[in-house]
């Protein structure tokens, strides 16, 4: 299969190449910034115009960009993936999007009679980069069968139901993350402000009931090394979470936590972190801690 990329950015790029890495023939093309696609070039990506352009030679796309309005765009634009799509092409979007604007997407491209699936991703760039991510793929079993293959070049797919059930579960992994972050950042505040030594503590707390991801492996990298720079960007954590948020509305399903989340976040951001890594909501508490 012929494997079309639209969305070469942080997360894009490394994805792409490890699909051509794979041996599959991969066309993409450049959006606001040509210096990806042209290191993609370098490793054999064929390089068009436009997403209609990708689509036009490609049995498979995949669509990885910020958000819903940017799915939107580079699939049924102008110039988008729909206007080149060959016959029953199989549309992949593994971008973080709603479920609602998903199964939307979705109902257009079917009545089209194209074949789609969400599979959004968790990992980073580094894991993209290694091509270990976790795969979230909403689909109907036979296309998650079909598409398998090019999912596992980029890491390890998990089928979790019918289109939809991709970014339900990867907002899941978002919710948590968004909350358990600041509990750490507050239980961290409270250690430090109460003249404990921080790292004797998350060593100690590592070991203990309190232990997660994030206090052992994210944040010795980030906040606890003085800096706050790559990672996972905190606009784009709380873009998640708006949509995870978005989700519960429409189920009636209040969710006081995630919204308190959100609420701090985006404090944070109007304070200039938003292009930062999401530890940065650990500045909220340093303030009203006085450090």
């Amino acid at each position: 299969m012929n494997v079309g990329f639209v969305g070469i950015g942080a997360m894009g790029e490394p994805m792409a190449r490890c699909v051509k890495r794979a041996g599959y023939t991969v066309t993409a093309c450049a959006h606001r910034n040509r210096a990806p696609l042209e290191r993609l070039m370098v490793d054999g990506v064929d390089a068009v115009a436009d997403p209609a352009a990708v689509a036009a030679v490609s049995d498979v796309v995949i669509t990885c960009v910020p958000d819903a309005p940017q799915v939107e765009e580079a699939i049924f634009g102008g110039r988008g993936l729909l206007a080149g799509a060959r016959p029953q092409t199989t549309f992949i979007d593994m971008s973080t999007i709603s479920p609602v604007a998903t199964r939307s997407i979705a109902e257009r491209l079917s009545a089209a009679g194209h074949e789609f699936l969400d599979a959004p991703v968790s990992g980073g760039p580094a894991r993209a980069a290694g091509g270990s991510l976790t795969i979230m793929a909403g689909a109907e079993p036979d296309a998650f069968e079909r598409t398998r293959p090019i999912l596992a070049s980029m890491g390890t797919p998990y089928h979790v139901g019918t289109v939809g059930m991709g970014e339900t579960v990867k907002l899941v992994n978002q919710l948590l993350i968004a909350s358990i972050m600041i509990a750490n950042a507050e239980a961290l505040t409270f250690a430090k402000k109460a003249g404990a030594d921080v790292e004797v503590v998350r060593k100690v707390i590592a070991t203990a009931t309190g232990a997660n991801y994030l206090l052992e492996n994210w944040l010795p990298k980030t906040w606890l090394a003085g800096t706050f720079e790559g990672g996972f960007a905190l606009d784009l954590l709380r873009k998640d979470l708006n949509a995870a948020l978005e989700a519960a509305r429409a189920m009636k399903l209040a969710m006081p936590a995630s919204a308190l989340a959100y609420q701090l976040y985006t404090a944070q951001s109007a304070e200039g972190d938003g292009a930062r890594d999401y530890t940065a909501v650990a500045r909220f508490y340093e303030r009203i801690a006085g450090e």
